[in-house]
């Protein structure tokens, strides 16, 4: 029976989850499987990985075949480098402390970057979020501007034209005199007349 080490896909639609499994290369992808390993979850940044160190070791070891997604995260965990470094032992070019701090040392290094890139995350994120709380409130006071310019009462300016006191009482006698120069009525100037 040829073992495969794989991933089993769970999870929602559009949110996957997968978990690593030793199976049957002629088993279904969601079906039947010998060990689960771990699980696999790429919805986080970075991706979370769990699985079980030793076990998926032996599965290496003993000449599992893996996926090609397999052996990238097999490879990021470090179990093919220490599978490496086992092999070595075995053809007498390292001893097992040296295999304990190689691999102590390269885990060491690759979860600093791990860090390193978390707070990477970390920082862009909040940078981020500064500029676009800057940028709202930018928005924000030019929009109290705009409102403040539109509530402000508009004072026009009318320009009276002065004109001296003289013309108007001018005006006004002329009026007058109008009124005094209109004829009266015919029938009461007149005498009476005998007939």
């Amino acid at each position: 029976m040829a073992t495969r080490i794989r991933l089993q896909r769970h999870g929602k639609k559009g949110n996957p989850f997968f978990h690593l499994v030793a199976a049957d290369s002629k088993a279904r992808r969601d079906g039947k499987f010998i060990e689960k390993l771990g699980t696999y979850n790429p919805n986080t940044n970075p991706a979370t990985i769990e699985m079980n160190f030793d076990r998926t070791l032996h599965w290496v070891q003993v000449g599992a075949e893996m996926s090609e997604t397999a052996r990238a995260i097999l490879s990021y965990k470090g179990i093919l480098y220490k599978n490496h470094l086992v092999n070595g032992v075995k053809k007498g070019a390292l001893t097992m402390e040296d295999v304990e701090t190689r691999f102590a040392a390269w885990e060491a290094e690759k979860n600093a970057k791990i860090e390193a890139k978390k707070d990477g995350l970390g920082k862009s994120a909040d940078s981020t979020k500064a500029a676009i709380l800057k940028a709202e409130i930018e928005k924000n006071a030019a929009k109290a501007k705009a409102i403040e310019i539109k509530n402000t009462p508009v004072v026009e300016e009318v320009a009276v034209e002065e004109t001296p006191e003289v013309e108007a009482s001018t005006e006004v006698v002329s009026e007058e005199t109008e009124v005094e120069a209109t004829p009266e009525v015919e029938g009461s100037t007149e005498e009476p007349t005998a007939e």
